[in-house]
């Protein structure tokens, strides 16, 4: 971890930055998904994944993986917009985080070295995938296939860190989706709890359980 105000301010502005030009992206590459959003919104995803890039810098200071880390919480921010708003996790998107977090994560792994942790987080992803592909297959309404595939990168991101965070990972995201969904039916946003984007959810508590389980 580390305090260095200059340090985390820097990675907070790139964070802002990079926000803004992956929606620029994703419009471009993935017209499918419509226009750029409206300037709230990209402030909104702008300040939400700048505050997570100072977050993970704190967390992981100077350590080589810090960049795969980064890397999920601008993907994630992104995943979690679009999903909450069309319901979708877009696949290039999904394969983007899976194969460029693999990428990152071994290379930071043969600099650690960390190769075990390398080993654990394929095994991650390959149990929670396995975990969210079962429950979709028992109960198709409350799981669609996207945040089955979601489940993939967020186990290896998790298993990289360790076993207590998969688990936890993979179990408060359920937690994190009740309770959205119960804030969403309060305010009058969903009246059908069905149609409850889980994707966020699942993020959210990953990227809760990376920054705050040791």
């Amino acid at each position: 971890m580390t305090d260095n105000p200059a340090f985390l301010l820097v990675f907070a502005a790139a964070g802002i930055l990079l926000s803004l030009g992956a929606e620029l992206v994703i419009a471009r590459a993935l017209p499918r998904l419509g226009s750029l959003p409206d300037l709230k919104v990209r402030t909104t995803t702008a300040a939400v994944t700048g505050l997570l890039f100072g977050l993970l810098a704190w967390r992981f200071g100077s350590a080589p993986q810090l960049f795969a880390f980064l890397l999920l919480a601008l993907v994630g921010v992104q995943l979690s917009r679009i999903d909450f708003t069309l319901h979708l996790l877009p696949n290039p998107l999904v394969l983007l985080l899976l194969s460029g977090g693999l990428l990152l994560l071994a290379l930071a792994a043969s600099l650690a070295p960390g190769w075990p942790q390398l080993f654990r987080a394929l095994a991650g992803g390959a149990i929670l995938f396995l975990s969210y592909l079962i429950l979709g297959l028992f109960s198709p309404g409350s799981l669609g296939m996207g945040d089955v595939k979601l489940a993939a990168p967020l186990g290896m991101y998790l298993g990289y860190l360790g076993w207590g965070q998969v688990l936890y990972g993979g179990l408060l995201g359920f937690v994190v989706g009740g309770i959205l969904t119960l804030l969403l039916l309060r305010v009058g946003n969903s009246g059908n709890t069905r149609e409850t984007a889980h994707g966020p959810a699942m993020l959210s508590a990953a990227l809760g359980v990376i920054l705050f389980l040791n």
